[in-house]
């Protein structure tokens, strides 16, 4: 098995030099899969893209993806797209949810589903506004979308390489193509990833990880749980239209 692990990257400086990176490299090294992470840079400001090429020239298995700043969703969508794995996930550099969780998600694929998703479990450290934000937004999106899962916003989720070619193809919201300014975690993102699944009838698991609150998180409240809400009108539209044939 051949997994790609792409990683969205931000100003990710201080995550680098305390060793992200590294980390990874160290566990995915003691495994028997071959594998791949893809360093997607999302434009950043500070020296994140040029921290992850030097340590990629140490590192065969590391690559780094430069790409202009259209914030979550369009930097991971370039980076599923140019994977070479069997299994393709997307997880956070600052490492929430550590990559050693791959224990919990790489059995699924052996059951036949195509999409694993995990799910955070109280969110541990979270402080209380992100947990009521989190509350708000499961009950719209049930409300709205009737996505039938506990946590559709962790920043773990694995796709075989299918499943990641047919959904990431067909995203409208989020696209390579989308510029933005500033950090932007993109709320509705996964959204769309998750309603274009079941549009395409794909087996999805929800599995527990295990996932920390990291402080300097990139989350505005405010502004994050509005764009939220925008983006999970604007999927009920499109689907009203059919736009995710």
């Amino acid at each position: 098995m051949d997994i790609s692990i792409v990683i969205p990257s931000f100003n990710e400086e201080n995550n680098i030099r305390t060793g992200a990176l590294s980390g990874m490299v160290d566990y995915l090294n003691q495994q028997k899969y071959t594998w791949e992470i893809i360093v997607v840079d999302d434009g950043s400001t500070d020296k994140t893209a040029e921290l992850a090429e030097k340590f990629a020239q140490n590192h065969r298995n590391v690559t780094v993806l430069r790409e202009p700043h259209r914030g979550k969703g369009g930097t991971v969508i370039a980076g599923m797209l140019k994977a070479n794995g069997d299994i393709v996930l997307f997880d956070d550099m600052d490492q929430a949810t550590p990559i050693d969780q791959l224990e919990m998600i790489l059995p699924k694929f052996k059951e036949n589903f195509d999409i694993v998703i995990g799910s955070r479990a109280g969110r541990e450290g979270a402080p209380l506004i992100r947990k009521t934000m989190a509350l708000g937004f499961s009950i719209l999106r049930n409300l709205v979308l009737q996505l039938p899962y506990k946590d559709t916003q962790c920043g773990f989720k694995a796709f075989t390489k299918k499943a990641s070619t047919e959904i990431f193809k067909r995203l409208q919201i989020f696209n390579q193509q989308q510029a933005q300014s500033g950090a932007s975690v993109s709320a509705g993102f996964d959204l769309e990833i998750l309603y274009v699944a079941r549009k395409l009838k794909l087996k999805v698991a929800e599995v527990p990880v295990v996932w920390h609150h990291k402080e300097g998180t990139k989350v505005n409240p405010i502004k994050d749980s509005w764009e939220g809400f925008r983006d999970l009108i604007k999927v009920r539209i499109n689907a009203l239209r059919g736009m995710y044939k």
